[in-house]
């Protein structure tokens, strides 16, 4: 017996998980949003020829962390999904 309560359970997890991860592509849209907004603020500083190979460089640097950024939350999101199947069949 017991299984009229788990499938409750389970629905409200799965319904939980797609709130988190609708959450987080949130967030993952607005990095990248910001990430092409200073992609076109270095370009036009490239072009006026100020700094450009700093601003390159820091650019560069922003962009490896914000990756970093991106796949860790990934990565996250696919665990809270591995724990929450577990969850729903324990």
């Amino acid at each position: 017996g017991g299984h009229g309560r788990g499938k409750m359970a389970a629905g409200g997890a799965a319904d939980a998980q797609a709130r988190f991860g609708h959450s987080v592509k949130g967030l993952l849209t607005e990095k990248v949003t910001s990430c092409g907004t200073d992609v076109i603020a270095l370009t036009k500083q490239v072009l006026k020829g100020s700094r450009s190979a700093e601003l390159l460089g820091q650019a560069a640097r922003n962009m490896v962390m914000q990756e970093d950024a991106i796949l860790h939350s990934e990565d996250s999101l696919r665990k809270m999904a591995i724990i929450t199947t577990h969850l729903q069949y324990q």
